[in-house]
């Protein structure tokens, strides 16, 4: 494909795609070659099609009204396509778990997620994004919302899961997420089970 016809292509997928969207050069794969990719973002930016978070990472910014600038990036959007970028399975946990899932309305410090990749760290603006590497078993096997309840319920601990979390959990997901989430976290330990029973339940 020639370089005008890949510069098209791509700014079309861009400007199609909603604001706040993150880009990194594996989502254009099939386009072109790394190379070519990097090169055209680059010029993308230029032209303030797309903002350059880090290296090899850019997003589609929204510009809010109320405050008069653009907002910066959703740190959860960051980090899914970084993990894309690299071929990792990635799911949040600790206080990271408990904002996605709605268990906490405190943004985290450092957004933390734990990953099949390698222990990386990346930084932008204000905020920090560390992905620590975990067993397959913890990941790999699991649908991301079974994922993503059980690394919330091991953040929050055993005795702090009351009926008020077992609904919120519960009202997150469907019941299709119910079904499956009841048969995958089978392999987890077993008071978090018996937590995941009485949400499926719910």
């Amino acid at each position: 494909m020639e370089r005008n016809k890949i510069i098209s292509v791509i700014r079309e997928i861009i400007e199609k795609s909603e604001k706040g969207s993150v880009f990194v050069p594996v989502d254009f794969a099939e386009i072109a070659d790394n190379a070519k990719i990097a090169t055209t973002l680059s010029r993308l930016e230029a032209e303030n099609k797309i903002r350059r978070i880090m290296r090899g990472v850019y997003d589609k910014p929204e510009y809010s009204e109320f405050l008069g600038e653009y907002i910066s990036p959703s740190p959860n959007k960051v980090a899914e396509a970084i993990a894309r970028n690299f071929g990792w399975t990635i799911v949040p946990c600790g206080d990271t778990a408990l904002n996605i899932l709605g268990l906490s309305t405190q943004v985290p410090a450092v957004w933390v997620y734990v990953s099949d990749g390698t222990y990386k760290e990346y930084s932008f603006g204000n905020t920090t994004i560390v992905f620590k590497r975990t067993t397959n078993k913890d990941i790999s096997r699991l649908s991301y919302k079974t994922a993503l309840v059980i690394q919330s319920i091991k953040a929050l601990g055993k005795d702090n899961v009351d009926s008020t979390v077992i609904q919120k959990i519960s009202s997150f997901l469907t019941q299709q997420d119910k079904d499956k989430m009841i048969k995958e976290a089978k392999i987890s330990t077993s008071w978090i089970y018996e937590i995941i029973k009485t949400v499926y339940k719910g």
